[in-house]
């Protein structure tokens, strides 16, 4: 086992220096945006899109910091700020509109509040602080949150702001995802929100995988690492027609170990405790997470769609439980105990550290495949079942 003196590099929300083979699709995204001073007429948006692993994220955010990077050369009023949101980690276009809320004011709650009063505070926010800001919509997937309502909105604020004030200070919109996503969301923008032809990302070739596997391991290990280690990760992500994303997950088993952690075991990766839980439980958490924390009945919810998604049984309430014990004693998350609830008290899972950061090894299934009347795997049940595969989180 190859060892690991930086797995913080390993998380798929890590951001490398360069964009190992995309630093021509980088540039065209900047280019396009034109900062500090476009002089195309606002508003300024720019779609990347391309297949799961081809890179649209690392794109979208290694251009969204030359943005800012540029911003802060040119020395032009205050200093930008970057905002940026994953799509399929939230709910609806409330939870996007939430989401950007709460990374300017860590302590607004966007529950029993209407979608079109977010994005009015969102914008008078904007605008009170008169800081340029380089916006992001990353991990757009087809099922996911209505983003039309949040790029209108950034387009054409005055509709939003109290009488009296107007405009916004400059706004750079980056969307990313998959192709068939992004045409069904630019078709709700309208007229006024104009996106242009998509940067397109095609699969990654496999010199270049081999050349961004060979450079994250080298960062992870502070050594340069084996080229047959590389090679064989890259041999078996091409096998399995995967890409980057896939290629991250086998580097990050080949550092953890190949066989699974047993039952209950806590293991050491890195400084960080490794949780043998089945990767549908991280998700479920994720998918149910509003202001750093979870109803532990969401988290049920979403962990059964998630399962009958994938022609599993849901995991008993007992067992579930156990898992988030079991995360609670690696010290990623805590459990409360609220008012409310239907019993007067609810149970919610704070999250101690974000989920990007937790390291988590493949725990082996202990609930049987749901049975279909003909014997074989039983079908995916619910009205999320065919899109919750957008809610999985990266480093699962």
């Amino acid at each position: 086992m190859h060892g690991c003196a930086h797995p913080e590099v390993l998380a798929n929300d890590w951001l490398p220096p360069v964009a190992i083979g995309r630093e021509a699709e980088v540039a065209d995204v900047v280019r396009r945006l034109d900062p500090p001073a476009p002089r195309a007429p606002a508003p300024w948006i720019v779609g990347v899109v391309g297949p799961s692993g081809s890179g649209t994220s690392t794109v979208a955010r290694r251009a969204a910091r030359e943005v800012a990077d540029r911003l802060r050369s040119a020395r032009v009023g205050p200093s930008p700020r970057f905002l940026s949101v994953r799509a399929a980690s939230v709910r609806g276009t409330h939870g996007v509109a939430s989401a950007l809320l709460q990374r300017l004011d860590e302590g607004f709650d966007g529950r029993g509040f209407p979608v079109t009063e977010i994005l009015a505070g969102l914008l008078r926010r904007l605008r009170r602080e008169r800081r340029p800001t380089v916006l992001l919509l990353d991990d757009i997937k087809v099922g996911g949150p209505d983003l039309g309502p949040v790029v209108r909105a950034v387009a054409d604020p005055d509709r939003f702001l109290p009488e009296g004030e107007s405009g916004l200070p400059p706004v750079w919109t980056i969307l990313a995802g998959e192709e068939e996503a992004m045409v069904s969301q630019v078709a709700t923008f309208g007229d006024r929100c104009p996106v242009g032809p998509f940067v397109p990302l095609r699969p990654y070739s496999e010199p270049a995988l081999f050349q961004i596997v060979r450079d994250r391991l080298e960062r992870a290990s502070a050594r340069p690492p084996p080229d047959t280690l590389v090679h064989r990760i890259v041999r078996r992500t091409v096998e399995e027609g995967g890409g980057v994303g896939r290629a991250m997950e086998l580097l990050r088993r080949e550092l953890l170990g190949s066989v699974p952690a047993r039952r209950g075991e806590l293991r050491f990766f890195g400084g960080r405790t490794v949780v043998a839980v089945e990767p549908r439980v991280v998700r479920a958490i994720g998918a149910a997470v509003e202001r750093a924390t979870a109803g532990v009945g969401d988290v049920r919810r979403f962990e059964a769609e998630l399962a009958r998604s994938e022609g599993l049984r849901p995991l008993p309430t007992t067992t579930l439980w156990r898992r988030i014990v079991r995360l609670e004693q690696a010290g990623y998350v805590r459990r409360e105990i609220r008012t409310g609830g239907t019993g007067g008290t609810r149970s919610v899972v704070r999250l101690l550290t974000p989920i990007d950061e937790w390291v988590t090894a493949p725990f082996r299934p202990d609930t049987p495949r749901a049975v279909g009347p003909t014997g074989g795997p039983g079908p995916a049940e619910g009205p999320s079942a065919r899109g919750l595969g957008s809610l999985g989180l990266p480093g699962a």
